[in-house]
């Protein structure tokens, strides 16, 4: 059974009535971006019970969503889920929010507690720009990056964002046709996208990404993704600092500090929207 969703325009928030001349097919497509807001699959039997229409025109209208990358069919289950644009609309509304703001105490709570540079960061296409930083107090630090982008798979906020998406949106993003491939940074980059994907599931089992001289020489960095609402990867925070200083044990006391701001940050997020 499909969960009820008010239609658009009739809830009381949205400060007006249905429009004097509706189009049919329109106000069924936005319906049915407003049911994967509540259900993370949507088959098209319940899409096609939900809207009132036959499994026929339910499937014109999917397959339409599906064209422009609003939602994607999943190969196994054959139902649909969001696809990358509505997940990039959904990382928009977030970054309107300044995520910068709402971040900048775990930065500055992480420099101080850890002693090494803070960045948060999002992504962009195949590259992740550094939004905000806190530098390290120390002589010998890395320098903030606010404000520059860098390839994706040669940083660990790239890598810890690009774990939180399909696979095969991975791959499209570097692999297709129009994709940028991968860029090396340094000798050590990730260059190839079977590497990065086996890397990318690494990063799931751990929960962090670890970045060690894949960027910039003599450099290491930790990071996790902040999920913003619905799960959405909003935003990492990274923690660099220079490759003699990140041994193992720091390394795993980093991870843990980074985890538990980020679910901080999280619930800053979730309160905001």
């Amino acid at each position: 059974m499909v969960s009820a969703v008010q239609k658009p325009g009739s809830s009381p928030s949205s400060g007006s009535g249905a429009p004097a001349y509706p189009i049919a097919s329109v106000d069924n497509a936005l319906r049915l971006l407003v049911l994967f807001r509540d259900r993370p699959r949507v088959r098209l039997s319940e899409a096609s019970e939900y809207l009132g229409v036959a499994h026929s025109t339910a499937h014109r209208l999917m397959a339409m969503l599906a064209f422009h990358g609003f939602v994607r069919q999943e190969a196994d289950s054959r139902a649909y889920v969001a696809g990358p644009v509505l997940t990039e609309i959904g990382l928009a509304a977030v970054r309107e929010l300044d995520i910068r703001l709402h971040a900048r105490p775990a930065l500055e709570q992480l420099a101080a507690a850890l002693g090494e540079t803070v960045h948060l960061a999002v992504l962009e296409g195949g590259s992740v720009r550094y939004l905000d930083a806190v530098e390290s107090p120390r002589a010998l630090r890395v320098a903030a990056r606010t404000g520059t982008t860098l390839a994706a798979n040669c940083t660990a906020s790239g890598k810890a964002l690009l774990a939180e998406l399909p696979g095969a949106q991975v791959t499209a993003l570097f692999g297709g046709p129009a994709g940028p491939g991968l860029t090396a940074l340094t000798g050590r980059s990730i260059t190839a996208l079977p590497q990065l994907l086996a890397e990318l599931g690494r990063v799931r089992e751990r929960g962090c990404a670890v970045n060690v001289e894949e960027s910039e020489e003599g450099v290491a960095s930790v990071a996790v993704a902040v999920h913003g609402p619905r799960l959405a990867p909003a935003a990492a925070l990274a923690v660099s600092g220079p490759v003699s200083r990140m041994t193992g044990e720091v390394i795993g006391r980093i991870e843990a500090a980074l985890r538990e701001r980020a679910s901080w940050l999280a619930a800053q997020l979730a309160r905001a929207t």
